[in-house]
């Protein structure tokens, strides 16, 4: 028996396969969250190969760099790019070695002290906003309530710090073990940038097989424009949270302020986040400032608001030109679903997703919308114009055989009277 035709001829086949349908719909939907676990699971396990995409990938524009030098004086293609590759590698490892000898011991000292001497700090401070109380209590200026709120808030931020120092240290060790998975996707990025060119051709060979001439074409050109935003938007944003972070130090350590190197590497790094990240590092900078001394903080949050100011008006548009102009707006809009959905990364990357999704809809969808309007307005002026032809064409052809009936009538009535007149 046909197993394929018996189901076939059976009328209950189709609405069983629908009973079938709706009870895995319905299933999926009930426990979508496992599903997004699992999706979360694998991207961990797969997660170091991820890191080692973007690190190659970042780092292939100075490799490029090097390959352009070197083509001078290699002639191997092969040979080129490994040279490149490891010129680059060890210049990445020496920036790093070098930051961490002159920056990570000063970060983690400040640390220390700032955690040992935090009681005295809080007793500091505690006793500038009673003296502010007593000079206006003298000024019959009553703000016994705004101190004392601030003293609950200081006594309470005081012992939170000191229950969750333990906290704090397991922080830093999963930080550390994190390290070591950091160090396997550095080095799958440097196989990655040595067989990039076999990674791109497979690639490539993929795309010419899956596409037709025109799409490839339309999306390898898409892509050079995402590429060039990206890498652009990449190196540009580091420069910018080197020179705030470097200025940020010099200030500081002018001024004589206690914890520059601390201070100064938080504003570097949370510089790096568009919009709210200038924000957080100013927010930062002033809590370990206040506990020290509150003047401090006043004048460090004054030279943060001068700084960047300059640095939206002067710094950035120099480094990124109007390659990236996109609306404020979609900016937060991207800022607040790419860091919903992908925490700090998101943040970070998203003014460059704004940037294509601004391509995509003005140029791909906007234009495909438009382009369809223009097909359909030239396909009815094309149909009323054949209409109006083909109107014109029986118009024609009427006349024209009430032309022919008329002069056969005229022949016919001329043959009429001739033959009357014989």
């Amino acid at each position: 028996m046909n197993i394929n035709r018996y189901f076939k001829n059976n009328k209950w086949m189709p609405y069983a396969m629908a009973g079938c349908v709706t009870v895995l719909f319905y299933l999926l939907a009930s426990h979508i969250v496992y599903l997004f676990i699992g999706i979360r699971y694998f991207i961990g396990f797969i997660s170091p190969v991820i890191i080692g995409l973007i690190m190659a990938y970042i780092l292939d524009p100075l490799v490029k760099i090097f390959e352009r030098n070197l083509t001078r004086i290699i002639k191997k293609p092969n040979i080129i790019r490994l040279v490149s590759v490891w010129i680059t590698i060890i210049l990445v490892l020496l920036t790093i070695v070098v930051f961490m000898v002159a920056l990570v011991p000063q970060v983690v000292k400040s640390l220390g002290t700032f955690f040992a001497n935090f009681d005295a700090y809080a007793n500091s401070l505690q006793n500038f906003v009673n003296a502010i109380s007593y000079d206006a209590a003298k000024n019959s200026m009553d703000i016994s309530s705004i101190t004392k709120l601030l003293d609950n808030a200081i006594e309470n931020m005081a012992n939170y710090i000191q229950d969750n120092l333990g906290n704090i240290v397991n922080t830093s060790i999963n930080a550390g073990m994190s390290v070591i998975n950091t160090v396997i996707s550095f080095i799958l990025a440097i196989y990655m940038l040595c067989d990039k060119e076999r990674l791109q051709a497979g690639w490539r060979r993929f795309l010419q097989g899956v596409l037709s001439d025109k799409s490839y074409s339309e999306v390898s050109v898409f892509w050079n424009r995402c590429n060039q935003i990206l890498i652009r938007y990449i190196a540009g944003d580091v420069f910018d949270g080197l020179i705030v972070g470097v200025v940020n130090y010099i200030f500081m350590s002018i001024a004589g302020m206690d914890y520059a190197a601390l201070i100064s590497v938080i504003v570097g790094l949370t510089n790096l986040a568009p919009t709210f990240g200038p924000l957080v590092g100013a927010v930062l900078g002033a809590f370990f400032l206040v506990f020290v001394n509150p003047w401090y903080a006043l004048w460090f949050l004054i030279f943060t608001v001068i700084l960047q100011t300059l640095d939206g008006y002067i710094i950035k548009p120099k480094l990124f030109g109007n390659s990236l102009g996109v609306s404020s707006l979609w900016i937060l809009i991207s800022i607040i679903v790419l860091g919903r959905m992908f925490g700090i990364a998101g943040i970070l990357l998203a003014i460059p997703f704004a940037a294509i999704s601004d391509i995509i809809y003005k140029e791909i969808f906007l234009h495909n919308l438009e382009s369809r309007k223009e097909e359909k307005k030239a396909a009815l002026a094309e149909a009323n114009a054949k209409r109006a032809a083909d109107y014109a064409a029986m118009k024609a052809a009427e006349k024209a055989i009430k032309a022919v009936v008329e002069n056969d009538s005229q022949k016919a009535a001329s043959e009429e009277n001739h033959n009357t007149e014989k």
